[in-house]
């Protein structure tokens, strides 16, 4: 949360803090409680590959600094996975005019909200003395620690609130990646006369996908990454071939949404598409020039247009061209009697695949150290990381065995973790961390977070109901 969607790997960050840090203090003239709390439990993570984690999503293997050109090689593949085959049924449910503008404004937001993340980063690192930008949930806690007095005492458990979102969010983009897979895979064995239902589909593809996610060294991963982005990319280009041959007219589908109860449900599912905050920071800190990644003409910007403009001409040709039939994924209304299509089918699956243990590898970056440490130390901590990398794929599993629709549960995931990582976290700390810095809270700073809040929540609400009610119906049918 990956991609690994890409959004995978681990990424070094340094958690030393220099010896002459202004920290907080109290009104008798000590360091606060949290302050001191981090500064003492706040240590390096290595991982097994020499590099330093923590506990973010969506990491990045940093061994070497990478340039301008890869960096926007990485956000892309972060950014471009799933949710852009989804966003045919996104623009279904918010309307062929509606919906373009709608995303166009979604990725705005977006993006101001990873800048405003990166700016509260840089901050805290320059506050505390860190060498590279805190990650997402550091950056929270801290900014909370140093923030005013009445709730400094909030910080760690708004990084624990944080890292739950991203483990969610990750479980969820895997559980999605189950679906897809076996959705996918159905379609071809019913071209060659083996049909079977789709949940028994899903379960021959069990032992495929735990195989790999039981890596427990990126290194070996990192092929996976760049065969995966060649697939997706030959995915992407065939689904737009077939999607734009024979275009009907404009007018044969609807302009705006038919039931605004539906809107809701494109709100998740664009916000899902745009769920890449957390690997801004890695990706910054893994720069020969971190200055490059937030420039007016940098990484961020750049890549996100290019990103935004994909979204938004996928989900209009997508729905143009199949209407109220198209799926949950564009690729599930190609033809189901031409080669050339079952062939796509099955290398975007392969892309998923590959990506899979990508994705999985944030949540259980994050989750088994905790268990190490709660639980541990264990005789054979390799056997026990094995054992809880089964469990959880096996939850996966389950949850995607309970799914009855892909397009749902991806709206689902968007409005209910993605809306709170991307639009909540970070107008939230640019207030909170602004409290105690010289230039204090504007009045314009104030009213566009209180928007940008007012949006998430009211698209947080609304989306995660219509999204569990419609699933609901779906389950029961």
């Amino acid at each position: 949360m990956e991609m690994a969607e890409n959004k995978g790997g681990l990424y070094v960050i340094s958690d030393k803090l220099t010896s002459n840090v202004d920290l907080p203090l109290t009104k008798s003239g000590v360091e606060s409680k949290e302050i001191l709390t981090i500064r003492d439990e706040e240590k390096p993570k290595v991982g097994r590959n020499g590099a330093i984690g923590g506990g973010d999503a969506h990491a990045i293997n940093s061994d070497h600094p990478t340039s301008y050109l890869e960096t926007i090689t990485h956000l892309l593949r972060g950014n471009i996975g799933s949710g852009v085959f989804a966003m045919g049924d996104g623009f279904k449910n918010g309307g062929l005019f509606l919906a373009p503008v709608l995303t166009l404004f979604i990725g705005v937001v977006s993006v101001h909200s990873q800048h405003i993340l990166l700016k509260v980063s840089k901050r805290m690192r320059d506050k505390f003395g860190y060498e590279t930008d805190p990650d997402f949930a550091l950056t929270v806690e801290l900014a909370f620690a140093s923030g005013p007095p009445m709730l400094r005492s909030w910080a760690r458990s708004m990084k624990i609130i944080v890292n739950i979102f991203i483990c969610v969010t990750q479980i969820g983009f895997c559980a999605i990646y189950f679906v897809f897979i076996s959705s996918s895979l159905k379609q071809v064995f019913d071209y060659y006369g083996f049909e079977m239902n789709v949940q028994l589909v899903l379960a021959f593809t069990l032992v495929p996908m735990l195989i790999p996610s039981l890596i427990t060294n990126l290194k070996y991963l990192a092929p996976c990454s760049l065969i995966a982005n060649f697939l997706m990319a030959t995915g992407i280009g065939v689904v737009y071939y077939y999607a734009c041959k024979d275009l009907p007219s404009v007018t044969e589908r609807n302009y705006f949404p038919p039931n605004f109860q539906t809107l809701p449900l494109f709100f998740g599912t664009a916000i899902f598409a745009f769920e890449g905050i957390a690997l801004v920071l890695p990706l910054k800190n893994s720069m020969k020039n971190p200055s490059n990644f937030s420039r007016p003409a940098g990484v961020l910007n750049m890549g996100m247009i290019f990103v935004t403009t994909l979204f938004i001409t996928f989900g209009f040709v997508g729905y143009l061209c199949w209407g109220d039939d198209v799926a949950g994924s564009l690729t599930l209304n190609l033809p189901q009697d031409e080669i050339l299509a079952q062939v796509v089918k099955v290398t975007v699956s392969l892309g998923m695949w590959l990506t899979f243990p990508l994705q999985f590898f944030v949540p259980i970056q994050i989750m088994w150290p905790q268990i190490n440490q709660r639980f541990g130390p264990f005789k054979n901590p390799l056997r026990y990381e094995l054992l809880f990398r089964t469990l959880m794929v096996l939850i996966t599993f389950t949850i995607a065995e309970l799914v009855p629709r892909l397009n749902l549960f991806i709206s689902l995931i968007g409005a209910l973790c993605a809306t709170a990582l991307a639009l909540v976290f970070p107008p939230v700390i640019q207030l909170v961390s602004s409290f105690s810095t010289s230039e204090g809270l504007g009045v314009l700073v104030i009213l566009k977070n209180c928007v940008i809040l007012t949006i998430a929540i009211l698209g947080f609400s609304t989306g995660t109901y219509e999204s569990i009610s419609a699933l609901a119906v779906a389950f029961f049918d």
